[in-house]
């Protein structure tokens, strides 16, 4: 039986990054360009859902970050450098270049709004405006980690533990791993699509995917921390329009305020929470459409 592709009429590139990897993106649309980026365990399929009202309007760049999907896995070093959120943005940069972007809207999730904060905050020229999904900045979250935040949050610590540890464990059975970390959370796997699901459990299952997820949370336990508080003591500001939307069922809403820690670090901040828990593009798609996609028209 043939499976209709997510994304059909999207063409697939492997773009080097600046460190001699590759990055695995799939293009199209029409317009002006609009970055992707996926978050953890998943890769650019999570966009499946909103890619096609997205792509009547701009020209759409769906990255598969380092570690992660069809990209490169890189082994890591001790002080984690090859997987800092500066790597991960110099990467998405140099595809966007690649790709005759030198300007561009970012619409990033979970890990991948992350690599778009570093982006933006060392690449201003490049970034005209973002969105970010269901997350508050890296360093806040660190800061005020709590008993609870810990808990439903378990896996940011026990995917830092020194390898080859947490490897192993998702190796041994990557389709659980999947399930389980997704299945956990407020809505459970009905919103995922089977293709998209198989997708993940696909490129969870590559060799050096475990160790590239590990690595990325081991660099913002450490590195990325480093960079957060230079920023931070520099009175640095990111001064593009930033949208920041939550899930009101997910665990940043419960734990923290997004907004006002966006607040803290942007000058130029606005959202809300988004009736939905974490994985707001399968989970809330047109109420993301909805928030998101007048603040990007905006920019065009």
């Amino acid at each position: 039986m043939t499976t209709t592709p997510l994304f059909p009429g999207f063409t697939p590139y492997r773009v080097p990054t600046p460190d001699g990897q590759h990055i695995h993106a799939l293009v199209g649309g029409e317009g002006p360009p609009l970055l992707l980026l996926h978050g953890h365990p998943q890769t650019s399929a999570i966009w499946h859902k909103v890619a096609p009202a997205l792509a009547q309007h701009f020209t759409l760049v769906l990255a598969d970050l380092r570690g992660y999907g069809d990209s490169a896995k890189p082994e890591g070093d001790p002080e984690h450098q090859l997987y800092s959120k500066r790597t991960m943005a110099a990467d998405m940069l140099a595809v966007m270049q690649h790709l005759g972007h030198p300007r561009f809207t970012v619409l990033a999730h979970d890990r991948g709004a992350r690599v778009a904060h570093r982006l933006a905050a060392d690449h201003p020229a490049a970034v005209q405006r973002m969105v970010l999904l269901d997350i508050a900045p890296t360093l806040a979250m660190y800061e005020q980690t709590s008993n609870a935040f810990a808990r439903a949050y378990w896996h940011w610590f026990f995917l830092i533990q020194p390898a080859p540890l947490p490897e192993r464990l998702i190796e041994a059975d990557p389709g659980a791993y999947v399930r389980d970390v997704m299945g956990r959370r407020s809505a459970g796997l009905a919103p995922f699509d089977p293709r998209a699901l198989a997708e993940y459990v696909r490129c969870l299952g590559l060799p050096g995917t475990a160790h590239g997820i590990c690595e990325d949370y081991r660099a913002a336990a450490g590195i990325d921390l480093v960079h957060d508080r230079a920023d931070h003591d520099a009175g640095r500001q990111l001064a593009m329009p930033l949208m920041a939307l939550w899930g009101e069922q997910g665990v940043v809403h419960q734990c923290f305020k997004p907004l006002e820690e966006w607040q803290r670090v942007a000058s130029d901040v606005r959202g809300h929470a988004l009736p939905c828990g974490h994985y707001i593009a399968e989970e809330a798609p047109d109420a993301l459409l909805d928030a998101a996609l007048p603040f990007l028209l905006a920019g065009r």
